[in-house]
């Protein structure tokens, strides 16, 4: 194990360390070898960080033991790679804000197949999303393509189990740590997905909280080529992450709905906004294979 994974991942479990932060801080500082000794002004001025902030990231960061989280990870099968390893997502280098470190079980590999689909849409599909999700995703899985997801209910979840009912491959990127599968009703899923992949760039006893959702969005959408939205309101996370996947230069696809359906409102205002109109697999596999 090399000292820059050590520090990163002692980093990563400081409290007071955000993904944003300890990107900054590899940008001044690449091989972590001199934050220990940042002044304050220099803390200020280059990371926007102040002297209390300082205290509380550097008592953390003392009081973390490496080798008994390791150990403790070692021993439940959970993994972790950072932005420098080899393995690491080369699609996810590419955006914007990259995670430094991600954490998971199962085959870290599959995320760097190049044919991978994000897939996001309503925590209460209609049976026709539901149907919509299965008569294009099948196709797919059957040529090879893995499904990417963040298994909330609704979409997410049938998107998943799709994916598995027809022995294809999934991936599953959750807002919390590898401890707290959320919703809990996904928790058996989240055993099935763990022989897949299942991935979070925050150390496994980490809470989901509100602000970790947006974040894990960007995720889904930066390991994939595309993102495919199934039913979502104009206001909605899934929207989040279609707009990601644009600022990404990803492309992003929509299966049309019924004007009269709220849930479909979102899908149809991207569509108007330039987003591919979805009504097949092959409306997918005819943008993607180009790309």
């Amino acid at each position: 194990m090399d000292v820059l994974t050590k520090k990163i991942f002692i980093l990563s479990h400081c409290k007071s360390v955000s993904s944003n932060l300890l990107n900054k801080l590899l940008k001044i500082d690449p091989s972590l070898a001199n934050f220990h000794n940042f002044k304050y002004t220099e803390w200020i001025h280059f990371l926007n960080v102040k002297e209390k902030q300082v205290n509380t990231i550097t008592q953390e960061y003392m009081n973390q033991s490496f080798e008994k989280l390791h150990e403790q990870y070692y021993r439940e099968n959970i993994s972790y790679i950072t932005i420098f390893h080899k393995n690491y997502p080369e699609m996810l280098k590419q955006i914007s804000d990259p995670p430094p470190i991600l954490f998971y079980k199962g085959d870290i590999r599959l995320a760097s197949n190049s044919n991978l689909l994000s897939v996001v849409g309503t925590r209460y599909p209609s049976d026709y999303g539901k149907m919509a999700v299965e008569h294009i995703l099948k196709p797919l899985i059957k040529d090879k393509w893995v499904i990417v997801s963040g298994m909330a209910k609704g979409i997410d979840t049938i998107a998943h189990e799709t994916a598995i009912n027809n022995s294809g491959k999934t991936i599953a990127v959750i807002a919390g740590g590898l401890y707290h599968v959320y919703p809990k009703e996904n928790i058996p899923l989240a055993k099935t997905i763990s022989s897949h992949l299942i991935l979070s760039e925050h150390p496994p006893d980490t809470k989901p909280q509100k602000w970790h959702f947006p974040m894990r969005n960007r995720i889904i959408s930066g390991l994939s080529a595309g993102t495919i939205v199934v039913q979502a309101k104009k206001r909605s996370g899934s929207l989040i992450t279609a707009h990601q996947a644009l600022d990404q230069n990803r492309e992003v696809f929509a299966v049309p709905g019924s004007i009269f359906d709220e849930c479909s409102s979102g899908t149809n205002e991207l569509i108007l906004s330039g987003a591919k109109l979805v009504r097949e697999a092959e409306d997918i596999k005819v943008e993607l294979i180009c790309i």
